[in-house]
């Protein structure tokens, strides 16, 4: 079995028009959740065998507070260009290939990718992913490269706004 995180970036902050899209950090109720739905995960959940993130400021920043509280090592967190502003089709690239000694994976990207390929891998359909969404896929086949072609069953998703 495979099993499968997708987590969508917190809440980025606009304020500043002269960053470039990819540099935008997180705002505070950004980082709240963050750290909100990170510390819920930990609690419930082992930490993913491999966090894979966008190269974006927002999304890796999210994959960081979520590693920290998970106690998994912030600087094995892969970081992949390709996940930014990225496809369906990309990120099922990016899946198909996971190193084969993981069994778990937790990927931090965007929208709208993120709810797509969480509508078009689950068996549960999301209008829109929130920031900092957290969508749990589980898979029953044996490689990375099957599950990024397969249908998952969606085991739990969490979303910020449960928390308030």
């Amino acid at each position: 079995m495979k099993q499968l995180y997708l987590v969508r970036h917190a809440k980025s902050d606009w304020g500043d028009e002269t960053l470039k899209d990819i540099d935008r950090p997180l705002n505070a109720r950004g980082y709240m959740s963050a750290y909100t739905v990170s510390e819920w995960f930990a609690k419930k959940y082992k930490a993913p065998d491999i966090f894979i993130s966008s190269d974006a400021t927002r999304a890796l920043s999210t994959a960081v507070i979520f590693a920290r509280n998970m106690n998994y090592p912030t600087n094995q967190v892969s970081v992949l260009p390709q996940v930014y502003e990225s496809t369906p089709k990309t990120l099922r690239d990016v899946i198909a290939q996971i190193d084969e000694r993981h069994s778990s994976a937790a990927i931090f990207c965007h929208n709208p990718g993120i709810t797509n390929l969480a509508n078009e891998m689950g068996d549960l359909f999301f209008d829109n992913l929130p920031t900092c969404a957290l969508v749990a896929l589980d898979f029953e086949v044996k490689t990375w490269k099957e599950a990024a072609q397969a249908k998952g069953k969606v085991s739990f998703y969490q979303f910020p706004k449960e928390f308030k």
